[in-house]
């Protein structure tokens, strides 16, 4: 009976996303001080460095099974742009779960081929500080306390 016990915790822990089996996670704050963008960051989770953005400045980081991926980026916004306009310029699909537009910030999510995007985007002057967060849609619950904490941290 324990033996059995003991292989479906295994195969339920198996199938789980490693953010939830995982030791505790370890945060470092990653910063771009030409923007005055600061974040804190999980590094047990996106463990990769892809690679800088295609902006001034900024860095792509992912898993190690490349599951999901975080971009981190400070968008010159020359003409202060509000957040709801600046949004506006970017073009978002039309059909978005979850949208909230302030003064200061956006935040927009959606799902796509069985992904779930996050995207939130802080006004800071001169600039657009954003993260933008991508993973399975099937891990949506796992990734919450995850996407909430960088998003909360992104500084404004």
């Amino acid at each position: 009976m324990i033996t059995r016990w003991l292989l479906i915790t295994f195969v339920i822990l198996g199938t789980m996303p490693a953010t939830v089996v995982a030791a505790p996670l370890e945060w470092r704050r990653y910063t771009i001080p030409e923007s005055g963008l600061s974040v804190d960051v999980p590094v047990t989770i996106f463990e990769e460095d892809a690679g800088a953005t295609d902006g001034p400045a900024g860095r792509q980081l992912r898993t190690r099974d490349h599951r999901a991926n975080l971009t981190i980026k400070s968008v010159p916004n020359p003409g202060n742009d509000s957040p709801a306009v600046f949004l506006e310029k970017m073009q978002p699909p039309a059909r978005i779960q979850y949208r909230r537009v302030t003064s200061s910030f956006f935040a927009v999510s959606d799902i796509r081929d069985g992904r779930t995007w996050y995207n939130r985007c802080n006004r800071s002057a001169g600039f657009m500080n954003c993260v933008l967060i991508n993973y399975p849609a099937a891990e949506d619950r796992q990734w919450d306390d995850v996407v909430t904490r960088i998003s909360l941290s992104l500084s404004r």
